[in-house]
């Protein structure tokens, strides 16, 4: 009879695993968990030929797919919200019901949020620039900046939820989702906070920022809706812009187990490091992200041989995943993990990636199903020694799972998820 492995929860740094115990999503594959996960199973491409960037060296976008805020939202006056904020609220009202809590009756001062995003409410500065230059100044919507200042949706979601704790934005870039979760779990060890409602929102799809990024040469320039976006893919040329959003509900784990609420997974680990190296490529030897696993790990009490899957940062740039392959197969030079990245399926959704990776992480973890990177066809070379997922999601067990997230900047954030 085979004995099972023993779970990897023995934190390293003395700090208890925080448990997840709801998770909320806003996606190109999906509006809510249930579409998301199934899309990223299945391993669909969601890139689309996209009416708003006609004429751009760019069409190709990845869109939450009949997103209406008066559905999905509610209430009366849900346009007065940018984009990313209504999709941030739509994803923690969906994560905090997960979690079987109600926020008309927790204690409302012990609940923080935590919010990453990359360009806040771009869409709505974008859209009020356009009217002061055709209309003038007064015909500027007094909305604006609440729709616009990055951490606008981390207080709307307060106002939402009827939290008064710790509430705050987290700005590194795409690794941003990551970096609001790894700053919960820290308020949670200190006591900061009881709950901890975190993630990543953004909706980038806009005519200024994918022109910006056509011009850095970040966008890949496929006119193949199914192959634009192949990380770690041979023929690579950079990512499909996306948009989205993910929120966790997080606790300590002694709280959820005294309400008798079932986590999806527990956070173990997690680490942050910069590489310092240049304003937008990643260092070519993933100096940061190499810095930020081995701390995830070691804070998990584990080594590199424990951890079965990796969700990768995986953007399908060609400088991107090479470092990041690279990186990997250095650490798992032995039996190595499985490998996947969700951005050939939802395209990169900027400050958002992190968050929703994280929970398809979580999501892995739970179900012992890792999903298919969409798009890959022919592996690169320096991605060869990968055991990368293709073609049908896998089913195996999984001890320990990392989520990668890294960021213009050089911000780089591993988390590290095991079962509870």
């Amino acid at each position: 009879m085979n004995t099972p492995p023993a779970p990897v929860h023995a934190p390293a740094h003395g700090y208890p695993p925080i448990a997840v115990t709801g998770i909320g999503l806003v996606t190109p594959a999906g509006i809510g968990v249930g579409p998301t996960w199934e899309g990223v199973l299945a391993g669909r491409p969601t890139a689309a030929r996209d009416p708003v960037l006609a004429g751009l060296p760019v069409e190709l976008s990845c869109r939450v797919p009949g997103y209406d805020p008066r559905r999905h939202l509610g209430g009366r006056r849900p346009w007065q919200y940018d984009r990313a904020t209504q999709f941030a609220l739509t994803a923690a009202r969906e994560a905090v019901a997960d979690a079987g809590l109600d926020s008309s009756a927790w204690a409302r001062g012990r609940v923080a949020v935590l919010l990453g995003s990359a360009a806040g409410g771009v869409g709505s500065f974008e859209e009020q620039a356009a009217v002061l230059q055709h209309k003038g100044a007064a015909a500027v919507s007094p909305t604006l900046l609440p729709a616009y200042l990055p951490n606008m949706a981390a207080g709307q979601l307060a106002i939402d939820l009827n939290a008064r704790g710790p509430v705050l934005h987290t700005a590194t870039a795409c690794a941003s989702g990551a970096t609001a979760l790894l700053l919960a779990a820290l308020l949670l060890h200190t006591h900061a906070c009881d709950v901890a409602i975190a993630g990543g929102t953004d909706a980038m799809i806009t005519p200024l920022c994918v022109a910006g990024f056509a011009q850095m040469g970040a966008l890949s320039r496929s006119r193949d809706p199914a192959a634009a976006s192949r990380p770690f893919d041979a023929a690579r040329d950079g990512f499909v812009i996306g948009e989205g959003a993910a929120l966790l509900v997080l606790e300590r784990h002694a709280d959820a187990r005294a309400r008798n609420a079932r986590p999806h997974a527990l956070l173990v680990g997690h680490g942050t490091a910069t590489d310092a190296h240049h304003a937008v490529a990643p260092h070519p030897g993933a100096r940061g992200l190499g810095e930020a696993t081995r701390q995830a790990v070691l804070a998990a009490g584990a080594t590199p041989a424990d951890v079965d899957h990796v969700n990768t940062h995986g953007t399908s740039t060609p400088p991107g995943d090479r470092a990041e392959a690279g990186l990997l197969s250095r650490l798992f030079d032995g039996v190595p993990p499985s490998v996947t990245s969700a951005k050939g399926a939802l395209g990169h959704t900027m400050g958002a990636a992190g968050a929703i990776e994280a929970a398809l992480t979580v999501l892995t973890v739970e179900h012992g199903l890792a999903p298919p990177t969409a798009g890959l066809r022919h592996p690169s070379p320096e991605a060869a020694a990968l055991d990368l997922v293709t073609g049908t999601a896998r089913r195996h067990p999984v001890r320990l799972a990392l989520s990668n997230s890294a960021g213009f900047g050089g911000h780089n954030t591993v988390l590290a998820f095991a079962p509870p």
